[in-house]
C-alpha cells in the first residue's frame, strides 16, 4: 500500500474547493434554507497567528460545517479586531512612550494613526493560515471594528438597549493595572502571579460605645494591603462565628475581640500570647451577630467617607477562620466582597486612590500623591497607624500576588465605573 502524503492531499482538496467555489456554493445554492449566521470573534492582525488560533478556528469550523451538513444556509462573516491594549502597547514601545500622559503629549490623533497602521501588519499571514487549515469564512467582506459603519452599529444597539431600560451604571471591582490604565481578565491575571514577602498589619479598631462591656475594647483585624486602610469604612464579622474578648498584651486594661477559631493560628504566629484553656474560658464569648452595629473610631479622616452607616461592624457570609482574626477590614472600592457588602449596607463609594495608583490629593498624613504600592509609602502608613495607637503588630507574610503580565506592575483590585446590561431581565427570552 502506497504511503499517503497528507500535506499534498490537503493541498489537492484546497485547490478543488477554490477552483469550484465550493464555499460560496454552500450559500448561493441554499437561498430558501434557514439561515445560520456566524460572526467570527475577530483576531487582531498586529501579531502573528499561533497554534492556539488554529485550535480555536477548528472548533469554529466544525460547528459551521455541522450546520451546513444539517441543511442550513451558513453565512460566515470574518472580522478584524482593530482596538485594544495589545495594539496600543506595541505602538508605545515603538515610539518609546511610557504612560498615558506621554501619549497625550505626543498627540492622541497621531498615536491612533500609528495604531491603525500596525493592526494590518500580519494580515497576509492570517489569511494564508485561514486558507491552509481549510477554515471556511468570508474574508473578502469582513467587519472591521475601527470603521464608522461598525462603530455606529454598536451605538445603535446600545441605544436600543437603553430604550428598553436595560442599561445601567455601576462599579465593578477588577484586577487593575495603574501603569496600563486597564483591567485584566482572569486569564491575564493568571499569567502574572509572583510569590512575594510583604509586611502585613494587625490593627486595633477602637470601639465607641456607652455599653460598659465594650469600653477599653478594640476589634483586632488583619490586612495584607495597607494601602487600602485610608479607604476603610466598615468591619465584617461572621454572624455565627464565636468571638472572644481577650486582654491586649501591649495595652494595660485593654481588650481585643478575636474570632475563637483563629486563636491557635495567632498563637503559632506569635501575634498574641498563648492562653490556657482555663484562662480562655474565663473571658467573654459571643456570636459575631452581637458585634453587628457597633461603631469604631476611623483610622483616617476622610470627610467623603463619613456617613451614618460608616465605621461600624456588619455581618458577612465570607468570613473564614483560615487566616487573620476572623474580622475583615472593609474598603468598599478595593475588593469584590467589600464592594458587595458596601452595596448591601449602603456604604459610600469614594476612591482614596487615583486610577494612576496614587493617593488622592487632600489625603491626610502626607500621603497625598504617593504611589500606593511603593514600599516607602507602606512605611509611612505603618508609622501613622503606630503613632495613633492602632497598630498592634507587623507580620511578614509570604503569598502569591498578581502583577501585570505586560509591564510587571503590581495590580490593584479597584472598583471601576462602567455601564452594564441587565441580562437577567431578558434571561428567559434568550434561553431556547
Amino acid at each position: 500500500m502506497a504511503e499517503v502524503n497528507f500535506p499534498a492531499l490537503e493541498e489537492k482538496i484546497l485547490r478543488f474547493w477554490q477552483q469550484n467555489n465550493i464555499f460560496s456554493k454552500t450559500i448561493s445554492q441554499r437561498r430558501r434554507a434557514t439561515n445560520f449566521v456566524f460572526y467570527e470573534g475577530p483576531p487582531t492582525a498586529n501579531g502573528h497567528p499561533g497554534i492556539h488560533h488554529v485550535e480555536a478556528r477548528c472548533f469554529k469550523d466544525i460547528i459551521c460545517r455541522y450546520k451546513t451538513m444539517r441543511g442550513f444556509r451558513v453565512i460566515r462573516k470574518a472580522g478584524w479586531d482593530t482596538h485594544g491594549l495589545p495594539v496600543e502597547l506595541q505602538i508605545e514601545k515603538q515610539l518609546g512612550l511610557n504612560s498615558k500622559k506621554e501619549i497625550e503629549k505626543y498627540g492622541i490623533e497621531k498615536f491612533n494613526r500609528e495604531c491603525r497602521k500596525s493592526v494590518w501588519l500580519y494580515k497576509k499571514d492570517w489569511e494564508n493560515l485561514t486558507e491552509r487549515i481549510g477554515f471556511w469564512i468570508d474574508m473578502k467582506n469582513p467587519y472591521i471594528t475601527y470603521e464608522p459603519e461598525y462603530i455606529e452599529t454598536v451605538w445603535w444597539l446600545l441605544k436600543k438597549i437603553w430604550e428598553k431600560g436595560l442599561l445601567y451604571k455601576d462599579y465593578k471591582v477588577l484586577p487593575y493595572c495603574p501603569r496600563c490604565g486597564t483591567g485584566l481578565s482572569s486569564h491575564e491575571v493568571a499569567q502574572g502571579y509572583k510569590k512575594v514577602k510583604e509586611n502585613s498589619l494587625y490593627l486595633r479598631f477602637n470601639l465607641i460605645s456607652s455599653d460598659p462591656q465594650w469600653q477599653n475594647t478594640a476589634i483586632l483585624s488583619w490586612t495584607t494591603t495597607p494601602w487600602t486602610l485610608p479607604g476603610n469604612v466598615a468591619l465584617a464579622v461572621g454572624p455565627e462565628i464565636e468571638y472572644v474578648k481577650v486582654p491586649d498584651s501591649a495595652k494595660e486594661n485593654y481588650w481585643l475581640v478575636i474570632a475563637k477559631p483563629n486563636l491557635n493560628l495567632l498563637f503559632q504566629q506569635g501575634i498574641i500570647k498563648p492562653l490556657s484553656e482555663e484562662e480562655l474560658k474565663s473571658y467573654p464569648h459571643f456570636k459575631g451577630s452581637i458585634l453587628a452595629g457597633l461603631k469604631y473610631q476611623p483610622l483616617f479622616k476622610v470627610p467623603e467617607l463619613e456617613t451614618e452607616r460608616s465605621y461600624q461592624v456588619y455581618p458577612a457570609d465570607f468570613i473564614t477562620s483560615e487566616e487573620g482574626t476572623g474580622v475583615v477590614h472593609t474598603a468598599v472600592m478595593y475588593g469584590e466582597e467589600d464592594y458587595q457588602l458596601g452595596k448591601k449596607a449602603g456604604l459610600p463609594t469614594f476612591h482614596t486612590v487615583t486610577e494612576e495608583g496614587r493617593f488622592i490629593e487632600g489625603l491626610e498624613g502626607g500621603l497625598a500623591g504617593l504611589e500606593v504600592k511603593h514600599p516607602e509609602t507602606e512605611k509611612i502608613i505603618t508609622s501613622l497607624i503606630e503613632e495613633r495607637g492602632t497598630l498592634f503588630q507587623e507580620y511578614l507574610y509570604e503569598h502569591d500576588y498578581p502583577f501585570c503580565w505586560r509591564c510587571k506592575t503590581a495590580l490593584l483590585y479597584y472598583a471601576k465605573p462602567g455601564w452594564f446590561i441587565a441580562m437577567r431581565q431578558v434571561k428567559k427570552n434568550l434561553l431556547i
